[in-house]
C-alpha cells in the first residue's frame, strides 16, 4: 500500500496544471500566446481610404435589413392570428429574433463584427474596439437597414393591416409604468452586451480555439432569454435601429410616445457592460504595466 500511494503522490505531482482556475485564471495576462490588441483611436484618416471600412457598414446595412424583415414579419404573423395557439407565439417571437442574430453574426463577423445593434457598437466603442468614425458609420447603416426592413414588411402586409398590428413597433405595455420599460431595456442590454464582450473576448479567444467559432451562439441565445423575459413589458426593444426602424414605417404615436426608453435604456445597458466587463472581469484599469 506505502508503495501506491508513493505512486499516487507522484502521478499527481508530475503534471502542473495546465488550465488555472480561480484568481490564479485572472492573472496569467503575460500568456505566451496572447497580447492584448491596442485600442482602437478615435479617428483614424487612413481607414477612410480602405475597402474595409465601407464593407463592413454595408454588411451591417444588410444585415439589420434582413433582422428587420424576418422579426417583424414573424410578429406580424402573431398578432393577425384570431389565437395565439394558431401561430407561433410569443416563443416564436423570441426564437425569430434569438435566430437571426445567430445566423447574422455569424455571417457577418469577419467583415464587420456583426453588431446589427447600435448599443453593441455603442458599448465596443467605449471599450476601444473600433474608431468613433466607424461606431458613427455603423450605426447611421443599421437604423437605414432597419428602416428599409420594416418597410419591406408593410410592403408585404398592406398599409391597413400594418397600421392594424402596430407596425410591430415597441412600446410600453399597458399595465407598466415609464420606469418599468426603461429599468428592462437597461437590464436586457445589459445581458445581451455582456454576452458580446464574453464571447468575443480577444484572450479567450487566444486560449481556447473553439471560442471565436461558437460566439455567435451564446449571442443569440442570449437575445432569445432576454425576448421572453420583455416582451410582455416593452416588446423586447434592446436594439434602437430595430426601435426606431419600426416607429418611422410604422408612424403613430403610440410608436413614439414612449420612443425614448428603446434608446436611452439600450445605451445605458451597454455602458454598464462595458464598465462591468473592463473593470471587474477584465481589470484593465488596474494591471501593471
Amino acid at each position: 500500500m506505502e508503495g501506491k500511494e508513493q505512486d499516487v503522490s507522484l502521478g499527481a505531482n508530475k503534471y502542473a496544471e495546465r488550465q488555472p482556475i480561480g484568481t490564479a485564471a485572472q492573472s496569467q495576462d503575460d500568456g505566451k500566446d496572447y497580447q492584448a490588441p491596442p485600442p482602437a483611436p478615435l479617428f483614424e484618416p487612413s481607414e477612410l481610404t480602405s475597402w474595409s471600412f465601407y464593407r463592413a457598414p454595408i454588411a451591417e446595412f444588410v444585415a439589420t435589413f434582413l433582422f428587420l424583415y424576418i422579426t417583424v414579419l414573424t410578429v406580424m404573423g402573431v398578432l393577425r392570428s384570431p389565437t395565439k395557439c394558431q401561430s407561433v407565439g410569443i416563443q416564436g417571437i423570441a426564437w425569430a429574433f434569438g435566430g437571426m442574430i445567430f445566423a447574422l453574426v455569424y455571417c457577418t463577423a469577419g467583415i464587420s463584427g456583426g453588431h446589427i445593434n447600435p448599443a453593441v457598437t455603442f458599448g465596443l466603442f467605449l471599450a476601444r474596439k473600433l474608431s468613433l468614425t466607424r461606431a458613427l458609420f455603423y450605426i447611421v447603416m443599421q437604423v437605414l437597414g432597419a428602416i428599409a426592413g420594416a418597410g419591406a414588411v408593410k410592403g408585404f402586409e398592406g398599409k391597413t393591416r400594418f397600421g392594424r398590428l402596430n407596425g410591430g413597433a415597441n412600446f410600453v405595455a399597458p399595465g407598466y409604468t415609464k420606469g418599468d420599460g426603461l429599468g428592462a431595456e437597461i437590464v436586457g442590454t445589459f445581458v445581451l452586451v455582456y454576452t458580446v464582450f464574453s464571447a468575443t473576448d480577444a484572450k479567450r479567444c487566444a486560449r481556447d480555439s473553439h471560442v471565436p467559432i461558437l460566439a455567435p451562439l451564446p449571442i443569440g441565445f442570449a437575445v432569445f432569454l432576454v425576448h421572453l423575459a420583455t416582451i410582455p413589458i416593452t416588446g423586447a426593444g434592446i436594439n434602437p435601429a430595430r426601435s426606431l426602424g419600426a416607429a418611422i414605417i410604422f408612424n403613430k404615436d403610440l410608436g413614439w410616445d414612449d420612443h425614448w426608453i428603446f434608446w436611452v435604456g439600450p445605451f445605458i445597458g451597454a455602458a454598464l457592460a462595458a464598465l462591468y466587463h473592463q473593470v471587474v472581469i477584465r481589470a484593465i484599469p488596474f494591471k501593471s504595466k
